[in-house]
């Protein structure tokens, strides 16, 4: 017969909890000590830990957390020693077995030390937290890791994630045509994963929390209010397929949400309350719970359509027929930008590898794309609406992120304060 008791032996205010061993071998009587690395207070042990009723929520949780964890560490430092011989049960014993329930040797077999391998893990174990969006980028840079190893003939490691792997992987991604902001992402996620493999008890490169990329500040387009008026007032009444999705264009340039949301919405979505409108829906992202302004601008799209959301399209569909609404509207200015280009050879079916994102001076409407509309919203309206409502609109987690989509240029910025100062 064996028993696991908790005791409190030390000095200090706080310290980790102690454990004892005792047992009966042979007709003589055994106890050993361990340390447990579950850390908590003298106050709480002598004052809270054998209460019947804790009336402070916070301290009866923290009592429930203790419980748990002591029985948790009990059943599983008896079913070792039932399965144990008894005379290699020591104090060496009893702290490998302590060690063994903070870290189990299964976690670590199971944990593959393998890049490509641990994304399949990585992916398995955070499914239940991952977004299918997150989960397609997981697999598109997994694939590209496998190019990687295909085109340098040599398998990665997690430890081998440092400053070499990253030149490595940058010279990979310039003779494949990347840009540098693709080459940026996919080492961000890289990154994650391999951060995340610390968890696993896998040892990662002293050089991985430093590695970065620079990113290429090229700034993508917006449509300014001159030009969404202009867009506004082109007459597309014999095109359908046009107008259709030069409304979708505005309803966005209004809303500022992604395209996966606003092709989504619905009448059903739209609140009325004192004359002032919302729109209620989740986006898809983030799963967040939306209320956001309708306004004027957005409300008359739906007003002339007898009260109806344009009809849905398909996003590839949505980003190709925009180019051709903002094509006819005249936007037409050469501005530097990139592009996606195939670089398929000719005769041969492109496939996704096929595609690259090419820097150069193009006409404006070559550059538009689905995101045109949340950028639009966030420059337009930055600097006229309090910037913690607009990051409410957008959903954004931060304001940084929020101010990655502002893409006023420092002429654009001029004219406003010009407008102030007037």
């Amino acid at each position: 017969m064996a028993t696991v008791n908790f005791l409190y032996r030390s000095a200090r205010k706080e310290a980790p909890l102690k454990l004892r061993l005792l047992f009966s071998h042979q007709g003589k009587k055994h106890v050993i000590g361990g340390q447990t690395q579950k850390l908590i207070s003298k106050d709480y042990w002598e004052g809270d830990h054998n209460k019947q009723r804790i009336k402070d929520i916070e301290r009866a949780e923290f009592q429930k957390e203790v419980f748990k964890h002591n029985s948790d560490l009990e059943s599983f430092i008896l079913e070792a020693f039932y399965t144990a011989d008894p005379n290699d049960v020591n104090k060496d014993w009893l702290k490998k077995q302590i060690q063994l329930f903070y870290n189990p040797e299964k976690d670590k077999q199971q944990a593959p030390t393998g890049l490509i391998k641990f994304f399949d893990f990585y992916t398995d174990i955070k499914k239940n937290d991952l977004s299918e969006t997150r989960k397609r980028r997981l697999k598109i840079v997994k694939r590209k890791v496998e190019r990687f190893e295909k085109h340098t003939g040599k398998k990665v490691t997690i430890p081998q994630v440092n400053d070499t792997f990253k030149n490595a992987f940058l010279d990979f991604g310039k003779v494949k045509n990347y840009s540098k902001n693709t080459l940026k992402s996919d080492f961000s996620v890289i990154k994650t994963v391999c951060t995340y493999a610390q968890q696993w008890n896998i040892e990662t490169s002293p050089q991985l929390n430093n590695l970065k990329v620079k990113a290429e500040t090229i700034k993508s387009p917006y449509l300014n209010p001159d030009e969404l008026q202009k867009i506004k007032e082109f007459d597309f009444s014999k095109n359908e397929r046009l107008n259709n999705a030069r409304d979708w264009l505005l309803i966005s340039c209004y809303t500022g949400q992604r395209v996966s949301d606003f092709m989504r919405f619905t009448p059903e979505m739209i609140t009325e309350n004192n004359g002032q409108y919302f729109l209620d829906f989740r986006q898809q992202k983030t799963q967040k719970l939306m209320s956001i302004p309708f306004i004027k601008e957005a409300r008359e799209v739906v007003k002339k359509r007898n009260r109806n959301f344009p009809k849905a399209i398909s996003h590839q569909k949505y980003n190709d027929y925009i180019k051709e609404v903002c094509q006819a509207a005249g936007l037409k200015e050469k501005i530097k930008g990139k592009r996606i280009k195939c670089i398929a050879p000719d005769k041969k079916k492109p496939t996704r590898n096929d595609y690259r994102k090419e820097t150069g001076n193009f006409e404006k409407w070559r550059l538009v794309s689905s995101h045109i509309g949340r950028r639009s919203f966030s420059t337009n309206y930055y600097g006229k609406v309090p910037t913690n409502y607009l990051i409410k609109i957008t959903g954004h987690s931060t304001e940084k992120m929020f101010l990655n989509y502002i893409h006023k240029s420092e002429a654009d910025t001029a004219k406003d304060a010009f407008k102030y100062f007037e």
